[in-house]
């Protein structure tokens, strides 16, 4: 589950996340947009509920210093040990230009050093020296976690995705359909066993089909009109299918954008339905590859999101 719910305060999580094992549920992932931070959520439900793994998806890679990005996750694998895992990402340039003043220059380059530093920081290990996009003098650990996290980096195309699977322990996925998950396995068919592959997958467990397909819309079109996702689906092959949506939200019609969008890419990238149909479109992502389903959940109109992932679990 990605957690924190939509909608339900921070500490009236607590009594949820003490039942999600029961529900069938294994995991708790957090990330890092313009609501919460990635770590304090994880940080309450380990203490909430020890029974869960914990994870980040993600967080960016330029809006903190890498020996503070060090020290947060070690301090959150000295909280969970051998529970937590660390998904890092390049973000975008809105959150991370825009919103975080932070120049957001070779994403790939950056992505790929933070990694390399947080896998010797996190061992206990002096860094000093440099990266191709910054330096580090004399860093180490003043405590090192005993286990350190799983390193997880997301990946969109190609070149992210091959880096992935020569350097990290996984890979995370984000906005893609059941079928398209082929597709990004090609790119990670050199990684070695036990190789982690997480995707957020959306859900919107209501069988009012007009109404999960407009939440779905809204969606869409605020994420797939970002370069670096626009780009991935290019990739994936959607560029004429999508290309009406994004020629309207460069025209500043985003009412044009939203209708543009035909149900059949909505269907695809959006799970919905009753919720014994959704659980099972997720199991499918499990069936393609993806090791590690992680549902952000989108609550319908007039639906309680507690009961709803009840019904959602696989013990339900």
């Amino acid at each position: 589950m990605t957690i924190p719910l939509t909608g339900i305060p921070l500490p009236d999580h607590a009594a949820l996340l003490k039942t999600l094992p029961d529900l069938g549920y294994t995991d708790v992932w957090s990330s890092e947009v313009a609501g919460t931070d990635a770590f304090t959520p994880l940080a309450l439900a380990s203490a909430w509920a020890p029974r869960l793994r914990l994870g980040t998806a993600i967080v960016p890679v330029f809006t903190r210093g890498p020996g503070l990005l060090a020290m947060q996750a070690a301090t959150l694998a000295e909280a969970a040990p051998g529970r937590f895992a660390l998904g890092i990402g390049a973000s975008s340039p809105v959150v991370v230009g825009d919103w975080n003043a932070v120049p957001f220059q070779r994403p790939f380059e950056r992505s790929r050093d933070v990694l390399r530093f947080l896998r010797r920081a996190l061992a206990g290990e002096l860094v000093d020296g440099d990266f191709d996009t910054f330096s580090v003098r004399r860093f180490r650990l003043e405590r090192a976690p005993q286990v350190p996290p799983k390193l997880l980096l997301a990946g969109l195309r190609a070149r992210m995705l091959r880096l992935a699977a020569a350097e990290a322990d996984g890979a995370i996925l984000n906005w893609l359909s059941v079928e398209d998950v082929a597709t990004a396995r090609a790119e990670l068919a050199g990684a070695p066993e036990g190789f982690e592959v997480a995707a957020r997958i959306f859900v919107c467990p209501t069988q009012d089909a007009g109404q999960a397909r407009a939440i779905g819309r809204r969606l869409i079109a605020a994420y797939l009109t970002v370069p670096a996702y626009a780009a991935f689906h290019r990739w994936l092959g959607r560029g004429e299918v999508l290309k009406p949506m994004w020629d309207a939200w460069a025209a500043g019609d985003r009412r044009g954008a939203l209708a543009a969008i035909p149900d059949e890419v909505v269907d695809a990238l959006i799970v919905h339905g009753a919720p014994a149909d959704c659980r099972a479109h997720v199991e499918r992502y499990a069936a393609a590859g993806v090791t590690t389903p992680v549902i952000a959940l989108l609550p319908a109109q007039g639906t309680d999101p507690v009961e709803t992932l009840r019904e959602l679990g696989a013990r339900s």
